[in-house]
């Protein structure tokens, strides 16, 4: 049966994986284990491995790169060395040829020994840093997931993969731009500074009300669109390249490693 989660476990990250692994939490993981990064995933054959490798080399803003397993290895020791990639996620998404065919709290029956599992920085990382700075985050407050757009900005094309950027949006205060953006430009391994301020036109986006994934939240008087890349992305990709098979995590519902938030900090 699933276990009932207690505060104080959810603030660390073996006791997370442990309560997800277990059926314990079916939730958007923002604001657990704080002080702790977490990772988007994506899962692919090996025969793609190469080309999708490339692919976050060349869009380091949406897909930095965390780790990387060998295939069919569904640990991800740098950054969890207890953890199990097919079961320490609460909610996967399993996509055959662009199309969305499932979306389990564990993904055992589709793992194989050719699988190999990216983990890709999540902006869910920079953002104790920004409620200690006294910067609001709404999702958080509104206890749902983040907003998340499609772009019409395109990616860098590597091998089979292709595709728009993903951006996640935070409603911020004008008087408190500058400190998100120096918070966040801190933390490029977990998608960095902001890619736009502002008029949401400007990345094809009509209705910030209508994310592609999450949910909306409201704003308050003073407050302005801020738009973060996201490792969403590689779905974008997946649903217009149309791999044989890609899994990933459901949006929002995140990896949480044991790697602290501080040591990606470069300034």
């Amino acid at each position: 049966m699933p276990i009932v989660p207690d505060t104080n476990l959810l603030r660390s990250p073996a006791q997370v994986r442990n309560i997800i692994r277990q059926g314990g939490w079916d939730q958007p993981t923002a604001g657990l284990a704080p002080g702790f990064a977490q990772a988007n995933l994506v899962i692919l054959p090996k025969v793609l491995a190469l080309d999708f490798f490339l692919f976050c080399q060349r869009n380091p803003k949406p897909c930095p790169l965390l780790d990387v397993t060998d295939p069919g290895n569904a640990i991800p020791a740098r950054i969890a060395v207890d953890a199990d990639i097919r079961t320490d996620i609460p909610r996967y998404r399993v996509y055959r040829r662009g199309e969305l065919i499932d979306e389990p709290q564990d993904i055992i029956k589709y793992w194989d020994d050719t699988m190999v599992a990216f983990l890709l920085g999540c902006s869910f990382s920079f953002e104790q840093p920004m409620l200690e700075a006294g910067i609001p985050i709404r999702h958080i407050e509104q206890g749902c997931n983040v907003p998340m757009f499609i772009t019409n900005q395109q990616c860098e094309p590597a091998g089979d993969f292709s595709g728009p950027m993903v951006v996640s949006m935070r409603p911020i205060a004008q008087n408190q731009l500058v400190d998100a953006v120096k918070i966040t430009s801190r933390f490029p391994g977990v998608h960095g500074a902001p890619v736009h301020i502002g008029d949401p036109a400007v990345l094809g986006i009509s209705d910030l009300q209508k994310p592609d994934f999450g949910d909306p939240v409201p704003f308050k008087p003073g407050e302005i669109p801020v738009f973060w890349a996201c490792g969403v992305t590689p779905q974008a990709v997946a649903m217009q390249v149309k791999p044989e098979l890609i899994i990933t995590h459901a949006p929002g519902f995140m990896f949480v490693s044991d790697l602290e938030q501080n040591k990606l900090a470069v300034i």
